[in-house]
C-alpha cells in the first residue's frame, strides 16, 4: 500500500480534529467544508503541517525503516542492493530500473519489458534458484516500501530465545521485592527465582534454562538495578526513579525557588560538651536559578526546627564577609546597590557583604521531614509571603540541584579533611574517627568559605543561558545574568525581621518576671502587664509570647501590643556569663547537679555554681572545659541585633583547595599560662590539642 495521498477537490481529510472535504485548491491557498456546513480557508502550508488523511478499515502504522537500513553491515547492504537489481530487472527489464540508464546487454531476451511479467518472474526464479512466488513476493514489497521491502525479517529482528517467558517474569520479581535487603549472590537469586515457579505453577512445569545461560539473563535482566553488584543504597535510589519522563522546576530569575535539603556529611567532628567525635548534618538552602548557596547550617546527628528557621534567616538577610576572606570570595552584589535591601545600620560605608544573595524566594521546595513542615518554619514563610512547595517522598529527582552539590562539596571538599570517613562504610578507612579535631562551627566556617572562594566561581555544566547554550557559566555569573534580565525582588523588611524566626512560648507574666525552661528572667517592659492576661486568644488563652533564641538563653524577648516595639528580657544569672549561653549547656548543668546527688536541682544555682568555675578557670573536667570553649566561640543559628557578627577564621585547607592563595591571619599574641586547671597526664596526651584549648579563656575579650 503506498504511503501517499493524493489532495484534489473532494478529497476528504482530517484537519484540526474535524473532517473536511477540499472545496477549492490554488497554489497557496486551500479551501476546505466540514461539519455542519462550516468553510475555512488557510495557507496550504498551513493546512498540511496539521492534516492526516483518514484512516481506512485495513490500515495499520507501519515502523520505521530508517533504523533497519542504518543497522545493516556492508555485507548486508551489498546483499540488499543485489537482490534490488534482480527485481527492477524482473519488472522493467532494467536492473537500473530505466532505460536511461541501462547497461550492456539490457533488456536480456527472457526479461524483454514486452513478455508478460509471469514469465519474467518465472526466469528469475529459475536464474536465482527459488520459486516464482517468492519473486512475486519481493516485487510487491519493492513497490510498496522500496528497497527496504527487501530486508530478510531474520537479520533486523531481535534473536530470539529459548528461555521461557515465565522464568523471565519470576526473576523480575525476585529483584523488584529485594529492594531493600542485603545483596544476595547470583546463586542465591536463582535459587529463589526457582522455588518462586515451584510454588506458583508446580515442580517442574516451567522449565529453567542451563546453568551459564541463567547466569547470562540474570545479569541482563538485573543491569542497571544493582541488584547484584553495587551499593544497597543506590539500589533504593534507582527503584525511587520515576518510572515515566523526568519533570523538573524551572525557575526564570533568582529568587523565584530556593531548595532547603538535609545531608549527613561524611566526615566526623568534634562534639563540644563530650568531647567525643559526632556525625554531622548539613541543611542548605539553594537558588533554583543560579545554583548559589544561600544559607547554609551545620548541625550535630540532626537538625532542628530552629536550624531550619536560622537558615530561612540566612536566606532573606545579607550578613557582613569576615575580613579574613579574600575579596574574590564575595558574592557580586557591587555595582547594583539599588537591587538590595538593607536595614540602615547594615549600609555603613565600608561594609563587604557575603555570600547571602538579597534574593528572599517566593517558593520553597522542601523534603517531608518534620523539622521542615514544622509549625514554627510555616507561620515564619507565612509572614514573609513564602509558599512552600512540598517534594515528592523518596523522589530526589524533584530537588537534582542540590543533590549534586551534596556530591561537589564531598569531592571537592570534605575528603580533603580530616577524619574523612567516606561515602559508604566499604570506603571507610581504619579509625577515622580519632583524626576528627574540627569542631562543628569550624566545619561550617570551612564549607561557608570554600562555598564562597570555590564553588560559586566554579562553571557549572548545568547552567546555561537558551540564548547561548554553549556558554559555561558559573553561579555568580548567572546571578548576575539573572539580574540583568530580571531584577532583584523587594521584600519589606526590618532590624526586627529575626524575631519572627525565634521559637515561641506562652507563659503567665508574675511579679518576678517570667519563667522560660526553668529560667527567670525579667526587664521594665513587664511592668504594664505583670499579673495580667493577654489579648490572644486560642489555646493559650491569657498567656503571653515569649521569644527565646537556643543558641543563646540569657536573654528573653517580648513584643509590647501596645506599639508593637520589641523589648529584651534579660535572665537573672546572664550578668555573670559574658559570652552565649545555650539551652544545651542550661541542660548539661542540671545533669551535673544531679549527678552530685542533688535529687531536686535548682536551675539557677546550678548555673551559677557552673558559671563560677568556668569564669575562674576551674573546670572540674574536660567536659566542661571543652563547653566553656564551646560557648565562648560558638555561631549562633539566629544572630541577634545586639550581637556582633564574628569573624571566620581562614583554615589552611582552604587555601591548598583554592591554589596556594594565602589566607590573612590576625597576628598571633602571647597568652598567659592557665592556673587552675588540674588536667593529669593521662588527659593532657589523650587529645594533642588540650593545651591549647586550656587557655581559650584568656584570649577571648
Amino acid at each position: 500500500m503506498s504511503r501517499a495521498v493524493s489532495l484534489y477537490v473532494g478529497a476528504v481529510f482530517t484537519y484540526d480534529g474535524e473532517l473536511c472535504e477540499v472545496v477549492q485548491l490554488d497554489g497557496v491557498r486551500i479551501t476546505v467544508r466540514s461539519a455542519g456546513d462550516k468553510w475555512r480557508t488557510v495557507r496550504l502550508a498551513e493546512f498540511l503541517t496539521g492534516v492526516s488523511a483518514p484512516a481506512l478499515a485495513d490500515e495499520r502504522i507501519d515502523a520505521a525503516l530508517g533504523p533497519a537500513l542504518a543497522g545493516l553491515s556492508e555485507a548486508g547492504r551489498a546483499e540488499l542492493a543485489e537482490r534490488s537489481d534482480h527485481v527492477r530487472e524482473a519488472l522493467s527489464g532494467y536492473r537500473s530500473g530505466t532505460a536511461e540508464l541501462a547497461r550492456p546487454g539490457e533488456p536480456r531476451p527472457e526479461f524483454d519489458p514486452a513478455r508478460p511479467m509471469a514469465d519474467r518472474y518465472a526466469a528469475k526464479a529459475a536464474e536465482l534458484g527459488i520459486a516464482p512466488r517468492t519473486v512475486e513476493r519481493w516485487a510487491q514489497a519493492y513497490r510498496t516500501f522500496g528497497e527496504a521491502g527487501l530486508l530478510d525479517a531474520r537479520k533486523i529482528v531481535s534473536r530470539r530465545t529459548s528461555v521461557d517467558p515465565r522464568w523471565e517474569d519470576a526473576c523480575r520479581q525476585v529483584i523488584a521485592e529485594r529492594v531493600r535487603e542485603s545483596t544476595p549472590t547470583s546463586s542465591a537469586l536463582l535459587m529463589r527465582v526457582e522455588a518462586r515457579l515451584e510454588e506458583a505453577h508446580g515442580p517442574g512445569v516451567v522449565p529453567c534454562p542451563p546453568r551459564a545461560t541463567a547466569y547470562r539473563h540474570l545479569a541482563r535482566l538485573a543491569k542497571g538495578t544493582n541488584a547484584l553488584r553495587g551499593s544497597a543504597k543506590a539500589r533504593r535510589s534507582i527503584a525511587e526513579r520515576p518510572k515515566g519522563t523526568y519533570g523538573r522546576l524551572r525557575a526564570t530569575r533568582p529568587g523565584e525557588f530556593a531548595i532547603l535539603d538535609t545531608q549527613s556529611l561524611d566526615v566526623y567532628a568534634m562534639e563540644p560538651v563530650t568531647c567525643r567525635w559526632v556525625k554531622a548534618e548539613l541543611t542548605v538552602a539553594q537558588d533554583l536559578f543560579t545554583r548559589c548557596i544561600l544559607a547554609l547550617r551545620v548541625t550535630p546527628v540532626s537538625t532542628k526546627a530552629v536550624d531550619v528557621a536560622g537558615l530561612l534567616y540566612q536566606t532573606v538577610t545579607p550578613t557582613v564577609a569576615p575580613l579574613e576572606w579574600p575579596e574574590q570570595a564575595c558574592w557580586p552584589y557591587h555595582g547594583i546597590p539599588q537591587h538590595l535591601v538593607f536595614s540602615e545600620d547594615e549600609a555603613a560605608a565600608g561594609v563587604r557583604l557575603a555570600g547571602v544573595p538579597v534574593c528572599p524566594p517566593e517558593t520553597l521546595v522542601v523534603d517531608h521531614g518534620k523539622v521542615f513542615v514544622s509549625a514554627h518554619v510555616i507561620s515564619v514563610c507565612a509572614r514573609l509571603g513564602i509558599s512552600i512547595q512540598p517534594a515528592t517522598p523518596k523522589k530526589p529527582t524533584d530537588k537534582p540541584t542540590v543533590e549534586r552539590f551534596f556530591r561537589t562539596l564531598r569531592e571537592g571538599l570534605i575528603q580533603h579533611l580530616p577524619a574523612y570517613k567516606g561515602p559508604d562504610i566499604h570506603s571507610r578507612g581504619d579509625r577515622v574517627e580519632d583524626a576528627a579535631f574540627l569542631y562543628l562551627h569550624e566545619l561550617e566556617d570551612v564549607i561557608r568559605e570554600w562555598v564562597a572562594l570555590i564553588y560559586h566561581r566554579t562553571r557549572h555544566d548545568g547552567l546555561a543561558i537558551p540564548e547561548m547554550p554553549g556558554l559555561a557559566l558559573s553561579p555568580n555569573e548567572m546571578y548576575e545574568t539573572g539580574i540583568a534580565k530580571a531584577g532583584l525582588l523587594r521584600v519589606p523588611r526590618s532590624p526586627d525581621l529575626v524575631y519572627d524566626f525565634l521559637p515561641v512560648h506562652f507563659r503567665s507574666l508574675q511579679h518576678y518576671g517570667v519563667e522560660v525552661g526553668g529560667l527567670r528572667y525579667n526587664g521594665p517592659a513587664l511592668d504594664p502587664y505583670r499579673n495580667s492576661d493577654s489579648p490572644y486568644g486560642g489555646i493559650h488563652t491569657g498567656k503571653w509570647p515569649i521569644r527565646v533564641n537556643p543558641d543563646d538563653v540569657r536573654y528573653a524577648y517580648f513584643q509590647d501590643p501596645a506599639d508593637n516595639r520589641w523589648h529584651r528580657l534579660v535572665w537573672e544569672h546572664a550578668p555573670g556569663l559574658g559570652t552565649p549561653f545555650s539551652a544545651d549547656a542550661a541542660q548539661h548543668a542540671r545533669r551535673l547537679a544531679l549527678r552530685a546527688g542533688d535529687r531536686r536541682p535548682d536551675a539557677g544555682q546550678a548555673l551559677a555554681e557552673l558559671l563560677a568555675r568556668w569564669d575562674t578557670g576551674m573546670v572540674s573536667d574536660r567536659r566542661e572545659r571543652r563547653m566553656a570553649v564551646r560557648l565562648a566561640a560558638e555561631r549562633q543559628a539566629l544572630p541577634m541585633p545586639e550581637d556582633a557578627a564574628e569573624p571566620v577564621t581562614g583554615l589552611p585547607t582552604l587555601v591548598a583547595l583554592a591554589g596556594g592563595e594565602e589566607a590573612v591571619h590576625e597576628p598571633i599574641r602571647p597568652v598567659e599560662d592557665v592556673r587552675g586547671d588540674d588536667d593529669t597526664d593521662e588527659e593532657i596526651f589523650d587529645s594533642p590539642d588540650d593545651d591549647f584549648y586550656a587557655d581559650a579563656f584568656e584570649v577571648l575579650p
